[in-house]
């Protein structure tokens, strides 16, 4: 059997997807897990866990990957792994490639080659509470598209562009407000 695979999207496991979350809308329904540990000063350890869909743990899904996170010294850090805000800027690179793979294999479209330059820009005044009237939170994110097709006119890339804009989930989670549930446990 040849699969059929476009951008290193496999188009029969695509359409079998889709077809499978449209006829079983609670398939759509995905969550994800992390667990986090402090270690010292701006340091910490995550390792990601378990994968629920449609309400039930995806069990072959048995990789857990740990990831770090800490500050520049000129921001307190130790500068041990990369801060969360360039984390930001990865979640966002990461389904932006996954969006733009996958949106251009349903528009047939061939992908030669897709770089991003991603930007973010905070003011600690916020977070260092010194100015209520500043938000903690980022201020601007700007991100520079370089794709290129053999196959597609600088219309079609254009219109993919804007699609990803509209299917990010990681865009949309940032451009929208997000109900967030905090609870100290003890």
């Amino acid at each position: 059997m040849t699969t059929t695979s476009l951008n290193g999207v496999d188009q029969e496991a695509l359409s079998a997807t889709m077809i499978a979350v449209k006829d079983t809308p609670g398939l759509a329904q995905v969550s994800f897990t992390l667990g986090s540990a402090w270690l010292s000063g701006c340091h910490q350890r995550s390792q990601t866990g378990a994968m629920r869909q449609n309400g039930e743990i995806v069990a072959g899904r048995a990789s857990r990957y740990v990831l770090e996170s800490d500050e520049p010294a000129a921001l307190l850090g130790t500068d041990k792994a990369a801060n969360p805000g360039e984390y930001v800027l990865q979640a966002l690179a990461g389904c932006y490639a996954v969006t733009y793979a996958t949106n251009a294999a349903v528009r047939g479209i061939e992908l030669s080659s897709l770089r991003l330059e991603l930007e973010v820009d905070f003011d600690l005044r916020g977070f260092l509470n010194l100015d209520d009237s500043v938000r903690p939170g980022a201020q601007q994110i700007r991100v520079r598209v370089h794709a290129k097709s053999p196959t597609a006119t600088d219309e079609q890339l254009q219109e993919l562009t804007d699609a990803v804009q509209k299917r990010s989930p990681i865009r949309d989670t940032l451009a929208n407000p997000v109900d967030i549930v905090t609870t100290l446990v003890r």
